[in-house]
């Protein structure tokens, strides 16, 4: 993310830059995937390792020479199919998706660093080659993992490259370097591909045990689920549309059991020959084998028992890389047809950036995208919720209630429906008690709907002490607050019981309760201590002009134990980088010195 910086240092900024970066760093990688295709489709055009050229038959392209045109068709069309396929959109123009094009950039360096590395190797630049492939495997997946964690995959993604392709087409030529060769698969490529997928293993209990609470599915209703969802990716890859669900995938039907929906036991059965057929056909159309294990390899953490949700269309950006390579190849077979071939490759990529232009003009149509995606998605409460809050956002607060009166009885348990009807309600001019109860109801079920009721419970706060919502007073919000706590789904998590009495402490100060509001406040702080936290507290204290009991906020903050430390993730080492850097510390100094410079020693004693 350190990338955002290249297009703005203040926040909130303009999408348009971010969005431009977007555009030339998926450029850039078409072109890198464009240099590995060429690569692997000159490995494939020359014979396996011990097998006489004449008798081989291989469609991939088995000769004594390469064949030059072959491979660049091949190269161009994979590449450009990918480059400019619809589906790819939405990762490429939602910026937060840089992620993974960086992922993926690392990904595919890493490809040409291991192929140049080999090539070292067997010319018997033993050092050199070594280098460059600790380098590739290792550097490269480090940084990957920085942009996305899926960047954990590229060991398994360059063995099957090394298995399927390079080491049948392009062997060592001595003893000792096909030890070094080995040597270097097993530390580079198959150790850090063992190491994952226990990784993913431990992590089973766990999400077995919390994804019921945080999802309202099951991991086995996950695993039935995937399946269908890959067949639609892949529906959706070779069958490219002007328009799809976009972002919001929330709807999408989970399978309770392998008839229900009755398409589960298909799409497991179609996935899993999928998979037969890269393994069963890597020998002899070792294109087609690699680029759907490619595929289904890079849809292993996405798409497997890891509790994330269910559907998006931005997993399909790297695993899709090799998916066109195989069609580009018998489009560029010699024979009498070439050039009716050539044509229709010219052809399917015309057709295919016109649906990506068609896309990519709604993308830039922020009012009909939102319009466009709740047609769509008629049952996605967060597609209609989306469309909604444009509508308030044009003034058109009628349109909006329309819109959650209608998705309420089917969305009865999803906060952002209830909780965004009361606004639009409240624009109307009165509350309707009818919604306040849905809303109470909503919060007192809903699973994973905290963050967006929280945000709307600090927008509301802002509404009540304006005293601009007829129908709706602070007792009202008092009332969700309490149907908030109820939730058995939100309750056992530290972050989310923070989150709450947060709320309550800012309620307390809109009430003029500064003394219930530090209590609240202190009791936020320490289910899950932290400085940011602290600081915001302590300062909206000192902004309701209660400075002596900010102060007394930080020192509640310095006297608590320091929690423990987390496991390996990006916020462990975003902490790291703050803490080495004394930024909470002079954020806090700055702080104190300024509720300090508030304070008199009267008001201390009054407060």
């Amino acid at each position: 993310m350190l990338s955002f910086l290249l297009n703005a240092r203040n926040w909130p900024a303009a999408p348009y830059p971010f969005k431009v970066t977007n555009v030339i760093l998926h450029l850039f990688n078409g072109a890198l995937l464009a240099v590995v295709l060429w690569k692997l489709g000159r490995t494939l055009a020359y014979p396996k390792a011990n097998e006489d050229v004449q008798a081989l038959h291989v469609p991939d392209g088995g000769q004594s020479a390469p064949d030059t045109r072959r491979v660049a068709i091949a190269a161009l069309f994979g590449a450009g199919c990918w480059l400019v396929h619809p589906l790819l959109v939405s990762t490429t123009l939602y910026v937060v998706q840089r992620a993974a094009m960086l992922s993926a950039t690392f990904i595919l360096i890493a490809i040409l660093g291991w192929m140049a590395s080999r090539t070292k190797l067997i010319h018997g630049y033993s050092a050199l080659a070594l280098g460059g492939m600790a380098a590739s495997a290792w550097l490269c997946t480090l940084l990957a993992v920085l942009c996305k964690a899926n960047g954990a995959l590229l060991p398994l993604m360059l063995l099957l490259i090394e298995w399927i392709v390079l080491t049948p087409r392009h062997p060592m030529r001595s003893p000792d370097s096909k030890k070094l060769m080995n040597l270097a698969v097993t530390i580079f490529l198959i150790l850090p591909t063992i190491i994952l997928v226990g990784y993913l293993i431990q992590m089973l209990p766990g999400a077995i045990r919390d994804t019921p609470n945080t999802r309202g599915w099951t991991v086995g209703q996950r695993l039935l689920t995937e399946p269908r969802v890959l067949t639609d990716y892949l529906r959706l890859l070779f069958v490219p549309h002007a328009y799809s669900s976009g972002l919001f995938n929330d709807a999408f039907p989970v399978s309770n059991g392998w008839l229900d929906p009755m398409s589960t036991l298909p799409c497991a059965l179609f996935i899993l020959a999928l998979i037969g057929a890269g393994f069963a056909l890597r020998k002899r159309h070792p294109a087609i084998a690699l680029a759907l294990l490619f595929y289904f390899a890079g849809q292993l953490m996405e798409s497997g028992w890891v509790p994330l949700e269910l559907y998006f269309e931005h997993r399909n950006y790297l695993p899709a890389m090799l998916l066109f390579w195989p069609i580009g190849l018998a489009l560029g077979q010699q024979g009498p047809l070439r050039l009716m071939r050539t044509l229709t490759a010219f052809v399917v990529l015309a057709l295919m950036g016109m649906l990506s232009t068609q896309r990519a003009a709604l993308w830039g149509n922020a009012v009909q995208q939102a319009r466009m995606w709740a047609a769509i998605n008629p049952d996605s409460a967060r597609a209609q919720t989306s469309a909604a809050l444009y509508d308030l956002q044009n003034n058109h607060p009628e349109l909006a209630a329309a819109r959650l009166q209608t998705a309420l009885p089917t969305h009865p348990d999803d906060v952002q429906i209830s909780l965004n009807l009361i606004t639009a309600e409240c624009r109307l001019g009165a509350v309707n008690p009818a919604t306040i109860q849905a809303a109470r109801t909503a919060l007192s079920n809903d699973r994973v709907g905290n963050g967006a009721a929280f945000h709307w419970f600090g927008d509301t706060l802002a509404l009540l002490t304006k005293h601009a919502c007829k129908g709706f007073d602070d007792h009202d919000l008092q009332s969700l607050l309490d149907a908030a706590w109820r939730n058995p789904h939100w309750r056992p998590y530290p972050g989310i019981r923070q989150d709450l009495y947060h709320l309550q402490g800012s309620l307390d100060l809109v009430r003029q309760q500064p003394q219930q509001a530090l209590q609240d406040f202190d009791l936020a702080l320490e289910q899950a201590p932290g400085p940011a936290i602290a600081l915001r507290q302590a300062a909206a204290l000192g902004t309701s002009n209660y400075p002596c009991l900010g102060l007394l906020q930080l020192d509640h903050f310095a006297a608590l134990p320091k929690p423990p430390e987390s496991g390996f993730s990006m916020s462990r080492i975003h902490a790291w980088v703050l803490q080495r850097q004394s930024y909470w510390d002079r954020e806090i100094a700055n702080l104190r010195q300024e509720l300090a410079n508030a304070a008199s020693p009267s008001q201390c004693s009054a407060q």
